[in-house]
């Protein structure tokens, strides 16, 4: 599913970026499928024949200047470069007026036209990350994210084990809530996994017996995050005294999510247990791990050194 050019014009995080459409409006259903942002360049000399299909093309003062500067038999063969290509749309940068030819090519084709006052190396830098963000690959969980120290933790467990009573508890702890109930997560690359939450239910949270919350109403704006990287998964389970759960951390469990593998711990919910306090440790000890000091791991190496033959 690709991004209508439209989006370029209506998208509040755009907005800065003052595009303006001076023609080819009949072609901002286009679809774009890829974050590759190409500016054209030698293309228009007929030197090369590489002009992307499925990239906006970006006209800055170097490509304007050169297609003015030439006489009507070379301009139609520069033009034909583009014309003989779907491009989704051309943009031209740095306040530069588009050439009547290049706006009569755009309205003859449906191609959008747009314009900005920025450089190239702005735009193509603002019009790659939005586009990478929109078309990244997405998902939807049933879980709570929440960010502890940085961390950005996803809790996943069944329905009534404690999800959203155990973020209440973080945030009222200091941490910061993202989304509860429903984690929208996008993969970013290199492998990044980006959690946030659905518009409709965005600061709220539901605790059984008190009902909706708001907490951005009730912590203020420093309670809640738009989004945040997903570092670690913890799972809330129901404690069984039979089951087998990891009591030493020596090894590494992986949660999988669109490809990333991240983190993951299982915690045994009982009564007593102080859920937050465990997740907020987790979240504390990762952050060790990013240091490179692994408790688990130390213990371990210490035990083989203390067993060793000769070692008393």
């Amino acid at each position: 599913m690709g991004v209508p050019v439209s989006c370029l014009l209506e998208d509040g995080q755009l907005k800065a970026f003052s595009l303006v459409l001076t023609a080819g409006e009949g072609g901002l259903d286009r679809e774009l499928a890829t974050s590759r942002i190409q500016k054209p360049g030698l293309l228009l000399t007929g030197l090369l024949e590489e002009l992307h299909a499925d990239r906006v093309q970006i006209f800055g003062a170097a490509e304007i200047g050169y297609l003015n500067s030439l006489k009507e038999d070379k301009l139609k063969r520069s033009l034909a470069v583009i014309e003989k290509v779907a491009i989704p749309a051309i943009i031209v940068t740095r306040g530069l007026e588009p050439p009547r030819f290049l706006t009569d090519l755009c309205r003859k084709k449906g191609i959008p036209l747009l314009a900005t006052p920025l450089t190239s190396s702005v735009l193509i830098e603002g019009i790659g990350k939005f586009l990478e963000e929109r078309l990244a690959p997405t998902t939807t969980l049933h879980g709570v994210l929440v960010d502890v120290l940085g961390v950005g933790i996803l809790i996943l467990g069944k329905s009534g084990i404690g999800k959203s009573e155990c973020a209440l508890d973080l945030v009222a702890r200091g941490y910061r809530l993202v989304s509860d109930d429903v984690v929208i997560v996008k993969r970013l690359p290199p492998a990044i996994l980006s959690g946030t939450s659905s518009d409709v239910i965005r600061y709220h949270m539901e605790i059984r017996g008190l009902g909706i919350v708001n907490i951005k109403d009730l912590y203020g704006i420093t309670a809640i995050r738009e989004k945040k990287q997903m570092d670690i998964v913890v799972e809330l389970v129901r404690w069984e005294a039979e089951a087998a759960y990891d009591r030493l951390g020596f090894e590494e469990n992986v949660y999988n999510i669109l490809g990333v593998g991240l983190p993951y711990m299982k915690i045994p919910v009982s009564s007593g247990r102080s859920v937050a306090t465990i997740v907020e440790v987790a979240a504390r000890n990762q952050i060790l791990k990013i240091m490179g000091h692994h408790s688990a791991k130390r213990l371990e190496a210490e035990l083989e050194q203390a067993m060793r033959p000769g070692k008393t």
